[in-house]
């Protein structure tokens, strides 16, 4: 069997697909997937991008292959954009009011380098704009802080980029959640124990990881800061965010958004040319503040549309596609549009959180209560015991679920509670983890 198109100034395309087998409806209907990421897609996106892969729009091109400057792909972007706007309601505007939606490369790590770059660059050209000269720039420069909330593995890798970048006497850790756990992350601390800089004209960033995968712990509300920068990677779209809260937020695609290969920032006009004024390269050079590679500067990408280089248009269509199933599963009139998405990533966590306390002779949640992520669901069995957790996880793979092994830096069983994690899928977790209780019983 053979499947054939016409390309325009291409000849035939001939695709031999006898060979192909695809899972059975019954099979992938009985595996419920619970990884950290890359995550599940919803599977009629999955359907259809089979389908465009081949041939998108019934042009005889595969969407793989069209051009990231034609109008086919420039209408995939702003229908991302567009999408994404309204579920979270972002202020569209020229102004300073308004926020500008960036699709990247290089993933959320990619990002930690390129907020200290971008955010010491508008430090420093707000500062050197005050002063006609340059003499007792470099004094002031060493009053130069990027203030960072570390709770978690991420928060903490972030916060050693921007040491490794601008050396570590300008980074002031805000709160290190290990200081207050025993060596170990599992909550945010109070924030009357936090030592921010003093002096808030010091500070180019604050930043914080708003849902930590590792150690599964979430900030049940965003904290304050000046210039207040947000890791959203793995809970983006799962509820509604405080947008003109934060200097910028940013996030890699492949947990609740979709495939790997693009990262989405969303960036304050205020911090963009032309109402924040950059460094010139040069200044930067001369104090010893490093410069940021072209492909991660943020004015740059907003100027050119996400389009400075070649960006993978199949991914920006896969998160289009994920937007749309939001859009179209809240009411229009409904404000914000992704409450119906956020209701049921609450519903979904409550039911296993249930299932652990109820069984807390069995099984032990990790982090501590008040910060509870709804993304990753971390727990031991039996206090960790190696033989135990090994018999839950085969179980687990036995009735179909799988991707809950504990991140390898920690172990234990994470469930990770993505969008696309359906609620009859949690539904059988919940009811083997209740079965596996029941037996281990002290």
């Amino acid at each position: 069997m053979s499947i054939s198109s016409d390309f325009p100034c291409a000849g035939a395309r001939s695709v031999d697909v006898s060979s192909f087998k695809l899972p059975s409806s019954s099979k992938l209907d009985s595996i419920s997937y619970f990884g950290a990421g890359p995550a599940p897609l919803p599977t009629p996106v999955l359907e259809e991008a089979s389908k465009v892969l081949l041939n998108y729009n019934d042009s005889g091109i595969g969407i793989t292959e069209i051009s990231h400057r034609s109008p086919e792909a420039n209408a995939i972007l702003a229908h991302t954009q567009t999408s994404l706007r309204q579920l979270l309601d972002i202020p569209e505007s020229d102004g300073p009011e308004g926020y500008q939606i960036l699709f990247l490369q290089g993933g959320g790590s990619g990002e930690f380098s390129a907020v200290v770059y971008h955010m010491v660059s508008v430090w420093l050209g707000a500062l050197a704009a005050k002063k006609e000269q340059q003499e007792g720039l470099e004094k002031e420069i060493e009053r130069l802080r990027l203030d960072y909330l570390v709770t978690g593995s991420w928060s903490l890798k972030a916060s050693q980029e921007a040491a490794r970048l601008v050396g570590a006497s300008h980074i002031n850790v805000v709160t290190d959640a290990r200081k207050h756990r025993d060596g170990k992350f599992g909550l945010v601390p109070p924030q009357d124990t936090w030592t921010r800089t003093k002096r808030e004209e010091d500070v180019a960033l604050t930043y914080y990881c708003d849902n930590e995968t590792v150690d599964g712990v979430e900030f049940p509300s965003p904290p304050s800061g000046p210039n207040l920068i947000a890791d959203m990677s793995s809970n983006f779209l799962s509820r509604a965010v405080d947008i003109r809260r934060h200097a910028a937020i940013f996030g890699g695609a492949q947990k609740n958004v979709g495939t790997t290969g693009i990262t989405i920032a969303i960036v304050s006009n205020r911090i963009l040319p032309p109402y924040a004024t950059m460094a010139d390269p040069a200044l930067l050079r001369k104090f010893g503040l490093s410069v940021g590679p072209i492909v991660l500067d943020w004015p740059t990408i907003a100027k050119n549309n996400s389009l400075y280089n070649t960006l993978p248009i199949f991914d920006v269509w896969i998160a289009g596609q994920v937007m749309q199933r939001l859009l179209d599963q809240s009411p229009a009139g409904k404000s914000p549009r992704i409450a119906e998405q956020a209701a049921e990533s609450d519903r979904k966590a409550g039911m296993l959180y249930s299932v652990l306390d109820g069984h807390a002779g069995v099984y032990g949640v990790v982090p501590d209560k008040s910060a509870r992520s709804r993304m990753n669901i971390c727990f031991r069995v039996k206090g960790g015991d190696a033989e135990v957790e090994k018999a839950f996880l085969k179980g687990a793979e036995g009735e179909g679920l799988m991707g809950l092994k504990g991140h390898r830096s920690v172990g234990g069983i994470r469930i990770s509670n993505y969008n696309a994690v359906k609620v009859s899928a949690v539904e059988k977790l919940a009811k083997y983890m209740v079965g596996f209780a029941e037996e281990r019983k002290a």
